[in-house]
């Protein structure tokens, strides 16, 4: 337990920067997973809406400096990658 007024403050400031960074992270993973499961799918439409969301989600935690910049650059770059792909077989499919 803690027992300075300082180390008391020091406490209720980080439980308070968890709690925000637990937010951020957590709309961003969710994001992501909507995306994976929609190309999964093969719904395209809906896997774009959920793209871009999980592309301002990420860009947000990272300007907010809950994860690296680099880090939601790997993941969004990853999703695109993976949509790519389905677009690519679903036009290959067409044709």
């Amino acid at each position: 337990m803690a027992n300075t007024a300082s180390a008391k403050q020091r406490i209720r400031n980080s439980a308070r920067k968890a709690q925000f960074n637990r937010l951020h992270r957590s709309r961003s993973r969710t994001a992501i997973k909507k995306t994976r499961l929609a190309i999964a799918l093969r719904d395209l439409e809906q896997a774009k809406v959920e793209l871009a969301k999980a592309i301002s989600y990420l860009d947000r935690a990272a300007g907010k400096g809950v994860i690296h910049k680099n880090n939601a650059a790997r993941r969004k770059s990853r999703l695109m990658k993976l949509y790519n792909k389905a677009v690519a077989a679903a036009a290959a499919k067409k044709s």
